[in-house]
């Protein structure tokens, strides 16, 4: 969830990759029927990087034109790596996928194994070029924070990825080391989004920290308002 002048936005990602039904599951039809309805709301469809799981992609890749999705969530918490060849073939498919319907991908960052920046950011190297991606929780965690806030979030936008993060998760120093670096390097300011990870998330804490470390004027605009806006419609 982020906001946007008059309220909160949100996009529901129905995170069922458990589930082989999870493509026509009624939470993710849910989600799909509210982004439809509501124009707060924005869709993400669950698709997984591991072979075994590609009759479930084409299942949910087959919602991936409908009105009101806005991306594509993948995960590496059930299993597969980014650099593992038996996700290649599905990865491939993902982003391609996205970048031909214009969605971000949404890849889920938490510290150490497969979903530590150090094996995801291969992903922003090999296809952010052309598809815009999300990394959720600006690298899960301290060690996460370091990698991007120190250097790689803003090299990668430097050298042409269509790359962004959001605050959800956020912890200690993150926020003001942000928003120094923003203000440093001259760039990131339009590809930070507010966030909170509901039901997991605090969205109170978040919000606190973000809005002290940003302030009131336009980068805190950008962050709470406009950059979800430029990035989900």
């Amino acid at each position: 969830a982020g906001q946007r002048e008059g309220g909160i936005v949100a996009l529901g990602i129905g995170c069922l990759g458990g589930d082989p039904e999870a493509a026509a599951h009624p939470v993710v039809l849910l989600a799909l029927e509210a982004a439809q309805k509501d124009d707060r709301v924005r869709c993400g469809l669950w698709v997984s990087p591991k072979a075994a799981d590609a009759e479930r992609n084409d299942a949910a890749l087959a919602l991936a034109r409908e009105d009101g999705v806005a991306a594509l969530k993948t995960s590496f918490l059930l299993g597969g790596h980014p650099t593992d060849p038996d996700c290649a073939e599905q990865l491939e498919r993902i982003f391609t996928t996205a970048a031909e319907l214009d969605l971000v991908v949404h890849v889920h960052t938490s510290p150490g194994a497969a979903s530590d920046i150090d094996h995801v950011g291969t992903l922003v190297e090999r296809y952010g070029d052309d598809t815009k991606i999300h990394l959720v929780h600006l690298g899960g965690g301290m060690s996460g924070h370091m990698k991007l806030i120190g250097g790689r979030f803003f090299d990668w936008i430097e050298a042409g990825k269509q790359v962004y993060t959001d605050t959800s998760w956020t912890i200690g120093f993150a926020p003001t080391w942000l928003v120094a670096e923003i203000e440093r390097r001259g760039t990131g300011h339009d590809r930070v989004l507010f966030a909170t990870d509901a039901p997991w998330g605090d969205f109170e804490g978040e919000y606190a920290r973000l809005r002290a470390a940003a302030g009131d004027g336009a980068l805190a605009d950008a962050f709470f308002h406009q950059n979800f806006e430029a990035l989900y419609g």
